[in-house]
This record gives structure tokens, C-alpha cells and sequence, in this order.
């Protein structure tokens, strides 16, 4: 039986070369597309599509379902330096649909909206056989030229991350009953963008992206996307509270948090030189931020436990 592609393959494969010349679009290789808007700005432009049962959970109130939805796309606009400014909905309703559920749904983007400055400039509403499917377009402001990609870190760069890693996919453990802590279910069902850090990272910043698909995959892209290698420290990769006293009470979850995804925090390769500046951003936007590794030249993600590299068990989400 042939071997199904993954999704970067997918993409390199069939949709890169029909981008191909557009320079906004990078290749297909950042989370972004920059579009110029004037002579001071580009539009930074995110699309992503969440599935019920897949994305969220199939019984998730309609409200967090909105949450989760427009939060992912403000994330990668984060990555990207852009500040939000409009985004379009696209709605597939699966059969059964209630006009209760569409009116929770919608006071969730409004509460959304009033807390990161978006609005809505259109979309679509359909009805589905399948599962409801949720696709927000979201834009953001950036400086022209200036906007951040997975493709412009150097050897000799550190790599540093925003909050807390693993929490989010230790969530979706408790809420399948696998696990207990309503912390980390917290985190889980309702993603926090790191918008007000990731603005501040231009001129700071030499290549970000946010951690959607697991630490251990979203590190490894920029590493990719940069030709180079990614040495990660386990020991300096931040942990809640929580997060610590599970993977104390069972170490085989740290292949959930390296791996699990979810967490929409930043990862930032950076010059020594930016430290401070780093810091400062961090400060500003009430963002804690540790350094957690470097870029060397090479190839692929090297995680290292007590100072021996071990083998990465799970390296990320894997859609197909």
C-alpha cells in the first residue's frame, strides 16, 4: 500500500508551485500570507478551518466553539508581528442545528471580538452532512516588510518560548476523563493568543511560530524552514503547576506536552544580541518568555534530557 503524504508534503507538492512568484505568500512555508496594503503596512493573512470531533470537542459549548475558532487564526497573526483587524466566517452546520446554538456561537465571537479589537467584515453560512465545520480568514496590521516567518532564523540564534508548554494537551486528557486537572482542561478549551507579544517581536524576532502543532513539531518547522538544526532543552522548558505534577506523578506524558499541540504560545528564534529587547517586549505585554534552546547548523529537532539527546517519541499533531 502506498505511503499517504503528510501535510507539508501535501503542500509543497501541489499548492506551493500554484503560489508561485507571489512573494506574499512565501512559498506556502509561513503560517501568514502578507499582502500590501499601503506604503506603510501589509496585511497579514491567516486562514484556518476547525472540525467538530476532530478540532473541538463534538459537545463543546457554542461559545468556546467561537472562541477556539477565531483565537487560532489571531494566533498565527501573532506569529507574524500583524495586530488584528477584520476577519471573515465561513459556517458549515451540521444537520440538527439550533438557532440557540448559532446565537451562543455568535455571543462567543462578539466577546471575542470586544477583547482583541476584530470585527467581522463576511463569510458564508452553509448547511453540512458531516460535522460542523468552522473556517474564520482573520487579517492583521503589519509594518511593510516587516512582518515574521518561520524562515528567518540563524545559526547562532536562541530559541525562546511564550508561557507554558504541554498544558493544552494535557487538557484534552482530562476532558476525555484520562487525566484530572481543570486548569489544564481550561487551557485546553480556550486557547490564549499571545497578540499583545507577538506585535512587539518586530525588530526583535528573527523567525516565530505559534505552537499549534506540538513544541517538538513547531521548533522543528522554523528549524526546517531555516536549514537548520534545533537543539531543545527539556529541563528549561517552562511547566504550570499542573503540568509539573503530572508528568512527575507519570513521566510518559512529556510525550503529550513536546508533542500535543494546542498550546497557541510562541516560539521565537532570536539573537543573543536581542535578549533584553526580548525581555522588554515580554514585559510590556504581561508575557512570561524562557529560553529554552539554539539553532546550530545541521538538521532536524535534538532534544536533550540531563544533558544526554534522546529520542523525540512524538514529534507533533499529525492531520492526515
Amino acid at each position: 500500500m502506498a505511503r499517504r503524504i503528510g501535510e507539508f508534503e501535501l503542500i509543497a507538492r501541489y499548492f506551493a508551485p500554484l503560489a508561485k512568484g507571489f512573494k506574499g505568500a512565501r512559498g506556502l512555508k509561513s503560517d501568514n500570507a502578507f499582502l500590501a496594503a499601503d506604503a506603510r503596512n501589509d496585511l497579514a493573512v491567516k486562514t484556518d478551518t476547525i472540525v467538530s470531533g476532530v478540532h473541538f470537542l463534538a459537545n463543546e459549548k457554542p461559545e468556546l466553539a467561537a472562541a477556539r475558532a477565531l483565537r487560532v487564526c489571531l494566533s498565527d497573526l501573532a506569529a507574524g508581528g500583524a495586530v488584528p483587524f477584520a476577519y471573515q466566517l465561513a459556517l458549515s452546520l451540521a444537520e440538527g442545528w439550533t438557532e440557540r446554538w448559532v446565537a451562543g456561537f455568535a455571543r462567543g465571537l462578539a466577546a471575542d471580538q470586544r477583547r482583541y479589537g476584530i470585527v467581522m467584515s463576511g463569510g458564508d453560512t452553509t448547511g453540512s452532512p458531516g460535522p460542523t465545520t468552522i473556517t474564520i480568514t482573520a487579517f492583521g496590521k503589519v509594518a511593510r516588510a516587516k512582518g515574521l516567518g518561520r524562515d528567518g532564523a540563524r545559526a547562532g540564534d536562541e530559541l525562546w518560548v511564550s508561557g507554558t508548554i504541554g498544558d493544552a494537551a494535557l487538557g484534552l486528557l482530562v476532558a476525555r476523563r484520562r487525566l484530572t486537572g481543570a486548569s489544564l482542561e481550561k487551557r485546553y478549551r480556550l486557547p490564549q493568543p499571545r497578540t499583545e507579544l507577538g506585535s512587539r517581536l518586530i525588530g526583535v524576532a528573527n523567525a516565530t511560530a505559534d505552537v499549534s502543532d506540538g513544541l517538538i513539531a513547531d521548533a522543528g518547522h522554523i528549524a526546517d524552514a531555516s536549514g537548520l538544526a534545533v537543539h531543545i532543552e527539556r529541563e528549561s522548558i517552562p511547566l504550570s503547576a499542573a503540568a509539573r505534577r503530572a508528568v512527575n506523578s507519570d513521566p510518559s506524558l512529556w510525550a503529550y506536552v513536546l508533542g500535543g499541540g494546542d498550546d497557541y504560545e510562541l516560539v521565537i528564534a532570536i539573537s543573543p544580541r536581542k535578549r533584553t529587547a526580548l525581555q522588554a517586549a515580554a514585559r510590556a505585554s504581561r508575557t512570561k518568555v524562557r529560553c529554552i534552546g539554539s539553532f546550530r547548523p545541521g538538521k532536524g529537532v535534538h532534544l536533550t534530557v540531563a544533558g544526554r539527546e534522546t529520542r523525540v517519541a512524538r514529534k507533533g499533531y499529525v492531520h492526515f
